[in-house]
């Protein structure tokens, strides 16, 4: 198991109930701005803010704690501030800060974003080569060994910028934020979108440039290795659902460029393009069930840039293409979630899921009274099933000898947040992730 699901499940939940816009790593990179509001907290309006100890063990950092806290709703009422530290007694130290969705006053549309963490780790791990044989296998690649990868202490340091702006159409014609209302964690403010595809007159476009960079470091025996990135995106998305939060009906698109110029350490340049697209069906109330939910997602992409050369020495050579952390990559959090971090990585790839969302009319952590100020609305049980693979080019090997998984996930909405525990069983491994936010 990746982590200890019970143990940091219960540490991060009074955290996460202050996150309720979930773009820490969301997927895709934009989001509707917006403010929420809960019948059951109306005193409060849209304001939040916490400080908390938490403690988790995880398999690469063993047991870490930490204490984290942030605020929602002062100054600006979308504007999330939030900030964090942990570490362990087994070389792990890290700090973490963030600033969401800043709103410049003279410029109503233009949303700014800003985050940044570093952290040393004793366990950082790699399915990656450098060169390899022409006869061999590369590691990362769709028919790798599970146990062919790189793992050492080191460095993982990052940031990331972004500037969004919302076009002036669809239901974000009048106003650039959109404004929820929620009972019992269910919408009862108008929807956002969901009725029918056009953004003209329904949801809400987004367009967004960002620059992000990234530091990774394996302390090894034969002297440490690097991997950095400084690259900038281009994107736009779509987001016709109801509830962006928790969708229950209509559909998301997202399409992106990114492009590395080689700035600074970065070994190369290259271009990655993806699109990612969601759809979802409510199957309405049952006895059981507040809401019924069939959720589907697509993701695919490829790094126009690669190139591959053939050494004199019989090995093989990959350049301007993105670091295994990069660009056509599956496994973690998000996606194949049965298989560990950056698992697979190549020049394609391409990536399906189906989730069953049963959010339960019972609510026990609702009811008890030490757990109220998580502000819990409701309990949701998920199976899902996910199929995928990367490949050396965007050609029929994408459609050929998937890479499989599924699993279940329990789900909460916390002040208007969704918390997911998601695990997932594969041929290779079995692994467990905390996260805050629907994964699409």
């Amino acid at each position: 198991m990746n982590i200890s699901p019970l143990l940091k499940t219960f540490c991060l939940l009074g955290l996460v109930s202050l996150l309720a816009v979930p773009t820490l790593q969301a997927r895709p990179k934009t989001s509707i701005k917006s403010t929420l509001s809960r019948e059951e907290n109306a005193e409060n309006g849209t304001k939040n803010k916490l400080l908390l100890p938490y403690a988790f063990s995880t398999e690469s950092m063993g047991f870490s704690m930490g204490v984290g806290g942030g605020t929602k709703g002062y100054g600006q009422e979308q504007l999330l501030l939030g900030a964090t530290a942990f570490g362990s007694f087994d070389g792990v130290a890290a700090l973490f800060l963030g600033m969401w969705d800043f709103q410049p006053s003279f410029a109503p549309r233009f949303f700014f974003s800003a985050q940044g963490m570093m952290g040393h780790y004793p366990k950082n791990r790699a399915y990656t080569a450098v060169d390899f044989q022409q006869d061999s296998i590369r590691p990362g690649s769709n028919d790798s060994d599970m146990d062919d990868f790189v793992e050492d202490s080191g460095y993982d340091n990052w940031s990331d910028f972004k500037i969004e702006y919302v076009l002036p159409w669809g239901a974000a014609a009048n106003d650039s934020m959109q404004h929820y209302h929620l009972k019992g964690g269910l919408l009862r403010s108008a929807a956002v979108g969901g009725d029918s595809w056009n953004p003209l007159s329904e949801g809400v476009t987004t367009l967004m440039l960002r620059q992000y960079n990234r530091y990774r470091s394996f302390e090894l025996e034969e002297g440490e290795k690097e991997a950095t990135v400084h690259p900038v995106q281009l994107a736009i998305s779509y987001n016709n659902t109801d509830f962006p939060s928790n969708p229950s009906t209509g559909s998301s698109q997202y399409l992106a460029l990114t492009h590395d110029f080689a700035w600074l350490e970065s070994p190369y340049k290259w271009t990655f393009m993806e699109f990612e697209a969601s759809k979802y069906f409510s199957l309405g109330s049952s006895s059981w069930a507040k809401q019924r939910i069939i959720a589907l997602n697509l993701w695919t992409g490829d790094t126009p840039s690669w190139n591959e050369q053939n050494n004199s020495d019989g090995s093989v050579s990959v350049t301007d293409r993105p670091p295994f952390y990069e660009g056509a990559n599956l496994g973690g959090f998000y996606r194949m979630r049965a298989y560990p971090i950056n698992r697979f990585n190549d020049r394609s790839v391409v990536y399906t899921t189906a989730e069953y969302r049963y959010t339960l009319d019972w609510n026990p952590l609702g009811n008890i009274s030490w757990l109220r100020f998580l502000k819990s609305d409701w309990l949701q049980l998920v199976a899902f099933a996910e199929g995928g693979r990367v490949a050396n080019g965007y050609d029929s090997d994408l459609l050929r000898d998937w890479k499989v998984d599924g699993g279940f996930a329990i789900r909460a909405m916390l002040s208007g947040a969704v918390v997911r525990l998601d695990v997932g069983f594969s041929d290779e491994t079995t692994s467990a992730w905390v996260m805050f936010g629907q994964p699409f």
